[in-house]
C-alpha cells in the first residue's frame, strides 16, 4: 500500500497520460469515509496486495497522514472543542475528486483500476467516474452513498426515509456543525453512552479491543459542505461503467434499506447495466470482522 507522501511525489512528475503503458496487475484505488482515512482499509489492502494486486488506500486532504487534528481535542476541552475553527471546514467534494482523480491517473498509467468507495467515498467515486470514466475498470462502492437525481448529494440521502432507522450522530456532535463547517465528534470520549453510541453506528458486535482501535483510527472533523455535494453520476460516464454494490444488513449508518433504493435507482437510470450486489446480511457499517469475504468479493472485480 504506497503511502500517501509518494503519491504526491508520483504526481509532481506528472500524471502518466491515463491508460498508456497498462501492462501491471489491477490496481485498486481505495476511498476511505466520513471521519476515517486510508488506514481503515489496511486489512483489506494487505490481503488483496498478498493476492498480486496493486493497492492504494487513499487519504483524502487533511485526513489520515494529514489529518488535522484539533489542539483542544488533544486536551479533551469541551468548551473549547465546541468553537475552534478548522481546516476541514474549506473543503468540498471537489477537492475529494480532484485528489481522488490524481491518483486514478497515476494508477492507470500502469494498470487497469478498480476504485472502490466505503460510507462517504461514494460520492467521490461517483465524482471521479465522471471525471475520468476511460481510467476505470470498475467502480465499487461499499456499503456507500451512490447519489441520484432524487437524492443528489449525501445529505440528502442521510434524509430520506429509508435512512429512518440509521443512527444519525447528532447527540455525538461537538459545537455547531453550521458555525464550524464541519460535524465534529470526540472519539477520545470517557462518557460510555457516547461510546455505545458511536460502537452501534459503526461496529455493532465487535469486541472491546477492535473497537477501540477502530475508535483511535478515527478523526474529529468531516466537512459538512463534502455533504452538502452534488454527486449524481452522469448515464454517459459513470453509467456505462461496471459497477458492484456490497451490501451490508446491520447498518446503522447508512441504513440497509436506503442502499437498496440507491441501488434500485441507480439501475432504473441505466437498466442495461446493473449493479452486481454482493450481500453481507450480518456486517455493520464498517464490514464484517473478518475481512476476507469481502475481499472474495473485490478480487473478482478484476481483470
Amino acid at each position: 500500500m504506497a503511502p500517501q507522501h509518494e503519491l504526491n511525489a508520483l504526481h509532481e512528475l506528472g500524471d502518466g497520460g491515463g491508460r498508456r503503458g497498462r501492462t501491471g496487475p489491477c490496481t485498486y484505488v481505495l476511498v476511505h469515509g466520513t471521519h476515517s482515512a486510508g488506514a481503515y482499509w489496511l486489512p483489506v489492502a494487505q490481503e488483496l496486495t498478498l493476492r498480486g494486486h496493486r493497492v492504494v488506500a487513499v487519504d483524502l486532504p487533511l485526513h489520515g497522514s494529514q489529518a488535522f487534528v484539533p489542539e483542544s481535542y488533544q486536551r479533551q476541552d469541551l468548551a473549547a472543542m465546541a468553537t475552534e475553527p478548522s481546516p476541514v471546514a474549506a473543503l468540498s467534494l471537489d477537492d475529494y475528486e480532484r485528489h481522488v482523480t490524481r491518483v486514478v491517473r497515476r494508477a492507470a498509467a500502469h494498470s487497469p483500476v478498480v476504485l472502490v468507495g466505503h460510507s462517504l467515498g461514494g460520492a467521490t467515486v461517483s465524482r471521479v467516474s465522471d471525471a475520468v470514466p476511460e481510467m476505470l475498470h470498475h467502480i465499487c462502492y461499499v456499503a456507500a452513498f451512490c447519489p441520484s437525481p432524487a437524492l443528489p448529494s449525501p445529505d440528502a440521502c442521510t434524509a430520506a426515509p429509508e435512512n429512518a432507522d440509521a443512527l444519525i450522530p447528532l447527540g455525538q456532535i461537538i459545537g455547531d456543525p453550521d458555525r464550524l463547517g464541519v460535524m465534529r465528534l470526540n472519539p477520545r470520549s470517557p462518557d460510555p453512552g457516547y461510546l455505545e453510541a458511536l460502537r452501534e453506528m459503526m461496529c455493532a458486535g465487535y469486541p472491546d479491543n477492535v473497537f477501540r482501535q477502530r475508535l483511535g483510527s478515527m478523526q474529529t472533523d468531516e466537512s459538512t459542505t463534502a455533504y452538502a455535494g452534488r454527486a449524481v453520476g452522469r448515464t454517459e460516464t459513470w453509467g456505462r461503467l461496471p459497477r458492484t454494490y456490497l451490501r451490508f444488513g446491520k447498518d446503522r449508518t447508512i441504513a440497509t434499506k436506503l442502499q437498496d433504493r440507491m441501488i434500485a435507482e441507480a439501475d432504473a437510470r441505466t437498466p442495461r447495466n446493473r449493479f452486481h450486489v454482493h450481500d453481507f446480511p450480518a456486517a455493520p457499517h464498517i464490514g464484517p470482522l473478518d475481512p476476507a469475504p469481502v475481499v472474495d468479493a473485490l478480487a473478482a472485480l478484476a481483470p
